[in-house]
């Protein structure tokens, strides 16, 4: 079977996992409005496209954070690989270095009670060469997913403690390690103290929020609502994405995850001021398909549709996507 686009490795992916791992993957918050919406929400933009230009060349590569990335699509964070295909994160990870090396890596951190921990395994991702913390805002505690509360997901999911590896401790979902409930504002000057990492904060969706973050002299955000996993009914990432990018008025990166599944997709995201997307389910859609080769895959298509996209609007590089090639639809 010839899988030509993402929405071909969703449908083969369903065939080959079990209900409960389908419902994990694809499963929202409560009545998962908003985890349609983060989909539909691109469809209500419009292209409009310039004509009698050049494109026999064009230039997919950007930078975020300083660093040139060959093309706006980055792998975004997602847990419990090892759900859809026997080596897990591991072939992920494996699909990184053999497409890209010397590879822009970047730690996303779940902030633990224990501040020393959390040094400790900062410390850890410093020495290993990653180039950015994200911190994770949205999950002080976990949305309320029902698939996976009638599949009883929580119970049967464990994972390897990461401070004894060498123990081979298996403990529970979401008994693995706290996330801390009382994170707030100010807790972010003992992150900066710690590390000259650049900090990245994932799950703002609003301007308020976004201008706090400058003021407290972050790096960057990532619009997202964690796949519509975490709060129901809130915006979709592309639909706040603008918001977002307003208020931090340039002085900070802004990065998009949530709904792309086209190349199309990716390009409405940078016009409206994001700096790149970042890819979730449709990265799992790939590991069960083929392992790292269908990551691959999935990476390639995506990157082969933005590439397409571009020269069908008339760009010929990401700093001429631009606001003037999207349109809010009337309908």
């Amino acid at each position: 079977m010839s899988l030509v686009c993402l929405t071909d490795f969703q449908a083969h992916a369903r065939e080959q996992l079990s209900k409960s791992t389908r419902d994990f993957i694809e499963g929202g918050a409560d009545d998962s409005i908003t985890r349609d919406d983060n989909i539909a929400a691109f469809k209500r933009i419009r292209l409009r496209p310039r004509y009698l230009r050049d494109v026999s060349e064009v230039d997919t590569r950007t930078t975020i954070q300083g660093e040139e990335i060959s093309a706006p699509i980055c792998i975004a964070p997602t847990g419990f690989h090892c759900l859809v295909w026997p080596d897990g994160e591991m072939s992920t990870a494996r699909d990184i270095v053999i497409a890209a090396p010397e590879g822009l890596r970047w730690f996303q951190l779940y902030v633990h009670p224990d501040l020393q921990l959390n040094k400790q395994l900062i410390q850890r991702v410093e020495s290993l060469g990653f180039k950015a913390l994200v911190i994770t805002l949205d999950t002080p505690v976990c949305g309320n997913r029902r698939h996976d509360i009638r599949n009883q997901l929580r119970r049967n999911l464990t994972l390897t403690d990461l401070q004894s590896p060498k123990k081979g401790n298996a403990i529970p979902y979401f008994q693995m390690t706290p996330i801390s409930t009382s994170l707030c504002w100010n807790d972010l000057s003992w992150f900066q103290s710690i590390t000259r990492l650049p900090i990245i904060l994932k799950g703002i969706l609003t301007k308020e929020d976004a201008e706090l973050a400058v003021k407290h002299n972050v790096q960057g955000i990532i619009v997202s609502n964690h796949g519509g996993r975490q709060l129901d009914e809130v915006l979709a990432s592309i639909d706040a994405l603008t918001e977002v990018v307003a208020a931090v008025k340039g002085k900070i990166e802004v990065y998009l995850d949530g709904g792309v599944r086209t190349g199309n997709d990716v390009l409405k995201a940078l016009a409206l001021g994001a700096k790149c997307i970042f890819l979730g389910r449709p990265i799992l859609w790939g590991l069960a398909c083929k392992g790292e080769h269908g990551v691959k895959e999935v990476l390639n298509i995506l990157t082969n549709e933005f590439h397409t996209s571009m020269a069908l609007t008339g760009c010929r590089s990401v700093a001429e996507i631009n606001r003037n090639l999207v349109q809010f639809s009337r309908l």
